[in-house]
């Protein structure tokens, strides 16, 4: 079907607000880079923008033979990995009973769960709660007290009623058990919306920083975040560099958008992947006939 003249305007008038809004995204991430990519005298006296000046790779080279930063990483990529598995697996097996009419207690449950997006914990009781289960200075207090995301459990529980009935009562008749009929027709039927949640749990558990400030004392045991804080906000680690600046070809500056970049790049480089299921995902657990 041919476009009108005020259809095509109004494509190229999408696409440019679209190209703007990427832009404003993607400009910081370019100017960061190129920043970690330049000599210190450049960086600090603002001659960088999108390119480097006087290209180096000192930076790179520098906080990735750090041990420390490495540390942070592993500890990181294991909690967004084991938290985003658990929270997974508990927020399927909560959604699953309360997307059914039939389970009696489903009102009661779901207005409880709902009153918890409305009242947060106070801080003071959350923290005594994890410190009087023995979690502190423990990775489970980075997992255990958020395991569940109520905003994700109900776009789980949404999806699961959009399912046709029939299956579920088909399922039964052949003798199914309800665990059955969770993990071989709702979940291969539910992709979409468990990359979506998914995604939506391991940005949370890559993010993590206030708990890790309320809970974690040992520094072994900082997530990516806090040594990032560590670098930006007290750069002790790297005052040195500046005080023999002549024989280094990187200083606090640069090693600041290089660590910035470090704990950005592995999370917006799962995206693609999960891209294809993101959209269809959020419709199909928001809308409910």
């Amino acid at each position: 079907m041919k476009q009108t003249l005020g259809e095509k305007s109004f494509q190229v008038f999408n696409y440019l607000v679209l190209a703007a809004a990427a832009a404003t995204m993607l400009i910081p991430l370019l100017n960061l880079l190129a920043v970690s990519l330049s000599s210190p005298v450049a960086a600090d006296s603002k001659q960088v923008f999108l390119l480097p000046v006087e290209f180096t790779t000192g930076s790179w080279e520098h906080i990735l033979q750090n041990k420390g930063l490495w540390g942070s990483f592993g500890v990181t990529i294991y909690i967004t990995v084991i938290g985003t598995l658990l929270s997974m697996l508990f927020s399927v097996l909560t959604a699953y009973p309360l997307s059914h009419k039939e389970f009696m207690l489903r009102k009661p449950i779901m207005f409880g769960i709902i009153v918890t997006m409305i009242f947060n914990a106070p801080l003071i009781p959350f923290f005594l709660t994890v410190r009087e289960l023995g979690m502190m200075n423990s990775l489970w207090s980075l997992i255990i007290p958020g395991l569940i995301g109520t905003f994700n459990m109900i776009i789980i529980r949404t999806f699961f009623m959009g399912l046709p009935a029939e299956l579920y009562d088909s399922a039964r008749i052949d003798g199914c058990t309800d665990a059955g009929v969770l993990f071989r027709i709702y979940l291969p039927l539910s992709k979409p919306v468990l990359a979506t949640v998914s995604l939506f749990y391991a940005v949370g558990y890559w993010n993590t920083f206030q708990r890790a400030v309320l809970f974690i004392r040992n520094p072994d045991l900082w997530p990516l975040q806090m040594k990032l804080r560590a670098y930006l906000t007290s750069p002790e680690e790297l005052a040195a560099v500046n005080l023999v600046l002549g024989d280094y070809d990187f200083n606090t500056t640069t090693l600041k958008a290089a660590t910035i970049l470090f704990a950005t790049i592995p999370i917006v480089i799962v995206y693609p992947y999960l891209q294809k299921y993101f959209v269809k995902g959020s419709m199909l657990g928001s809308l409910k006939e």
